[in-house]
């Protein structure tokens, strides 16, 4: 039984409600966290929502001592600790490397000289990019991307050679990975750091790819935080959600309390050693329906999400979970639906102030050339 437990980015938004459901099942939790001034803002506070049981251990994932001080019995091992988001990993490239890519690295060295029982990353459905598809004989298809031309034109869909709409299909673990970002490119390298070295030193590890995490205490400020607190921040601020394309794109939204519990089962299964599994809620909603969902449970129905139809350099289409993995190897099963989860996230974000910086961050990708 792994009963101390150590959370890198434990003091963000999964790493918070993943101590929550561990100390819930009896597990002490330690969270190592550099409460980075883009996610809990310029004053550097603990957070007020992080369990008062949780200790917290201010450092940083690239700092050996920190990460040598943080692993001090403890038995297990979550890694959530990384920079997050597609469109400014296309221009902070070194920060994003760093971060993600070398702060596993050091945490990885640290774990090789103090072997731990279990080890599970945070890897994410960006791996994919474009989900699976299938042709017009039902068969799938990978690999097809769109080109700037066809994006110019605003012919959002996947199309074969003959320019036939290809239809989305759920996305399983076997899929190739197609790396689209910066953002997506390291967390892929953090999984398989993380599954090769667990391999090499005999270290049980486990990678999750999560899709569209949603929930209280996401960073409303960070305008590189999930699409429904974006969408929510919009609201609160009385503005519209911005909206790439034409809205149509199919993303899978799963609650951060069934992420929670999967990240668990994860630590608990044994036979989960040396998988990369979805995790998801296996259903597929269109952003602009997700939009008006959104404003129909926070009263703002008279803001109409506005649908730029512009397309953003990184963007993939169509992207929604395969879960039967995840049900048989870690006994997962999504218990929260859309309508539960937001009604939750409406209730908080009532209570929340917003900076909106939406339109900064696009005037920031805008400025570089990665919209069109």
């Amino acid at each position: 039984m792994h009963k101390k437990v150590l959370v890198t980015g434990g003091a963000g938004f999964i790493g918070s409600h993943l101590a929550d459901e561990l100390l819930r099942h009896g597990y002490e939790v330690r969270a190592l966290d550099n409460l980075a001034p883009q996610v809990h803002g310029l004053e550097g506070k603990r957070p007020e929502y992080l369990a008062p049981e949780v200790e917290l251990i201010v450092g940083d994932v690239r700092n050996p001592a920190d990460v040598r001080r943080s692993l001090e019995g403890v038995d297990a091992v979550f890694h959530f600790a990384a920079a997050v988001g597609v469109g400014q990993s296309m221009y902070e490239i070194a920060h994003y490397t760093e971060i993600n890519n070398m702060g596993t690295a050091v945490l990885l060295e640290a774990l090789i000289e103090r072997p731990v029982g279990k080890l599970v990353v945070a890897s994410s459905m960006s791996v994919y990019g474009e989900g699976l598809y299938a042709g017009s004989d039902g068969a799938p298809r990978q690999g097809v991307e769109r080109n700037l031309g066809q994006l110019r034109s605003g012919r959002w869909e996947l199309e074969d050679e003959d320019g036939a709409v290809l239809s989305p299909m759920p996305t399983p673990e076997w899929k190739s990975p197609a790396l689209s970002s910066v953002y997506a490119l390291s967390k892929y390298d953090q999984e398989r750091m993380c599954l090769m070295i667990g391999r090499a030193y005999n270290i049980p590890a486990v990678a999750l790819r999560f899709f569209n995490v949603f929930g209280t205490r996401q960073a409303l400020s960070n305008p590189y935080t999930g699409v429904l607190a974006i969408f929510g921040s919009r609201f609160l601020n009385d503005k519209p959600p911005l909206i790439f394309e034409d809205g149509l794109q199919q993303r899978d939204f799963v609650s951060v309390k069934d992420v929670a519990r999967a990240c668990r089962l994860a630590l608990e299964r044994p036979e989960a050693a040396g998988y990369a599994v979805n995790i998801g809620s296996g259903r597929s909603y269109t952003v602009r329906e997700v939009a008006e969902r959104v404003a129909r449970a926070m009263g703002k129905e008279h803001i109409e999400p506005q649908v730029t139809g512009k397309y953003r350099v990184g963007d993939i289409r169509h992207c929604y979970s395969d879960i039967s993995l995840a049900r048989q190897i870690l006994g997962y099963e999504p218990q929260t639906t859309l309508e539960d989860g937001l009604d939750e996230l409406v209730g908080w974000l009532g209570e929340q102030q917003a900076a909106d910086r939406v339109e900064q961050a696009g005037a920031e990708l805008a400025a570089r050339g990665l919209t069109v």
